[in-house]
């Protein structure tokens, strides 16, 4: 599942789920913002139920929204998710005020296992958080906010996780939105891994309603030269931005390549 749509047979939505195969398993990151997941991943030929692992990326609706959906199908996967990720996240300016935050139905789920810190699940799969850095992090974020009682707090979106996938001599980190900023989340994976990985999917979330201020496609601009620089190919989609991506595109040439619904990545 991805914003935009790729195969004329799948739906799209703004959410983010992908579909993962390794030696030793089948494997979901998020499950967009509705069921609507399970229609692609039918018709795409891929068997949900086969799946053994899930991770949720953080604790926003477009990324969890399809757990309890998920579940209803399959009971045995393992749902790992933040442990932070369940509190009350919103989307807040000066003209609106929108949770978007998970269903809280999620807690009582037997198949969830909530982390907390780094996690090793085994060879080929372990998740991470705990990014602090801040280089060039995004804007957008700053309307996005926890509530705790009735008071409202910049998100530091310490809720937020990394799947690295370690599989057949290649290496992989899966990002949702990045909202702690790619090139900071690329610290932390080296500063894990000692290497940068083969590839990355993520969203970048740079999207901004236009019109975009010079200072936030500046940001885009010094965020593509200093991914141009990584030995590292990026798949990139969901909460980038269409504008943006043109930057991107520009700078990194095929280097970046556009996520969209029902797309294969071999």
């Amino acid at each position: 599942m991805e914003n935009t749509c790729g195969a004329r047979e799948c739906l799209f939505e703004h959410g983010l789920s992908i579909y993962i195969e390794t030696g030793l398993h089948r494997l979901l990151v998020d499950t967009g913002a509705s069921d609507a997941f399970l229609t692609n991943a039918g018709r795409l030929g891929i068997d949900l139920r086969a799946v053994d692992t899930v991770v949720v990326s953080h604790g926003h609706y477009d990324h969890a929204g399809g757990v309890m959906a998920f579940s209803q199908i399959n009971s045995h996967a393992r749902i790992y998710i933040h442990r932070l990720a369940g509190e009350g996240y919103y989307h807040k300016n000066a003209l609106m005020e929108k949770y978007i935050g998970m269903d809280p139905r999620i807690r009582e789920l037997p198949q969830v296992e909530w982390v907390e810190g780094d996690r090793v699940i085994d060879g080929e799969l372990s998740l991470f958080g705990s990014v602090s850095g801040r280089r060039l992090w995004p804007k957008g974020n700053r309307e996005l906010m926890v509530k705790k009682g009735e008071v409202f707090a910049q998100d530091e979106f310490l809720h937020e996780q990394y799947l690295a996938v370690e599989a057949e001599g290649r290496s992989l980190l899966v990002s949702g939105c990045a909202h702690n900023g790619i090139l900071n989340i690329l610290d932390r994976y080296r500063e894990r891994c000692g290497k940068d990985p083969d590839m990355v999917i993520s969203g970048f979330h740079m999207s901004r309603k236009p019109p975009y201020r010079e200072e936030d496609l500046e940001l885009v601009r010094e965020t593509a030269q200093e991914l141009k620089g990584l030995n590292v190919r990026f798949y990139t989609g969901h909460c980038t931005g269409e504008i943006p991506f043109q930057i991107l595109k520009e700078v990194m040439g095929d280097q970046v390549v556009g996520l969209h619904s029902g797309m294969e990545i071999q």
